[in-house]
């Protein structure tokens, strides 16, 4: 991964179906964004259902924002030659938070391992170029709790640092949430933990 350390790819919303042919065979694409492997299980069970007459229903996902766990599935083709070249691409493509599944239909003429390994990571190319593919932060969130009289010093370092407001409570007791790209993160903490009267902790 060539990625900076505070970012991920991912998509927002499922692709539009893909189609790749080999001799006879047809290998359907659908890329899905994903938190959990309870959702990866949901849209497996889903496509199984709008292809009950299908062969093979191959996938791989990835998930957590620092690629952290992935699963590839052959689905009862031969070992390594469907799973692992649609996880290849999921690599080649650096997204995370996705599933892609290939659905197979058998055509009637033996495609060999090559050409199953072709048809999988083609049709999975296929589905992520027609996804929407997105780059995000890594963000940290922050809770600043202050008194009303100290808001001109926490707005001033926020208008200064460019900083992401998700949410304030402007009362007596002020409450600011703060959204910190995980790089800046640290500075940020130290800048307003030195400012007396100003409390500050991340958000789990």
């Amino acid at each position: 991964m060539d990625l900076e350390k505070d970012v991920y790819k991912t998509i927002h919303q499922p692709s539009e179906e893909v189609l790749f042919k080999d001799k006879g065979s047809k290998f359907f694409g659908y890329a899905f964004p994903v938190k959990t492997e309870e959702e990866v299980k949901l849209h497996i069970e889903d496509l199984k259902t709008k292809h009950h007459q299908a062969r093979h229903w191959c996938y791989a996902w990835q998930l957590g924002k620092n690629y952290e766990h992935y699963r590839a599935n052959d689905d009862g083709e031969p070992g390594n030659s469907a799973g692992m070249p649609i996880y290849g691409q999921l690599q080649s493509f650096e997204v995370t938070n996705i599933l892609v599944v290939v659905v197979r239909y058998f055509g009637g003429t033996k495609l060999g391992v090559g050409g199953l390994i072709n048809a999988y990571k083609t049709t999975a190319q296929m589905a992520l170029e027609n996804s929407n593919i997105l780059t995000k932060t890594i963000d940290v969130e922050y809770e600043i709790s202050f008194d009303y009289p100290n808001m001109n010093k926490v707005m001033r370092v926020i208008k200064e640092k460019g900083l992401h407001v998700k949410n304030q409570i402007l009362e007596l007791d002020c409450k600011i949430y703060l959204l910190i790209r995980e790089k800046e993160a640290e500075a940020i903490f130290k800048k307003f933990d030195s400012i007396y009267g100003i409390k500050i902790k991340e958000v789990e």
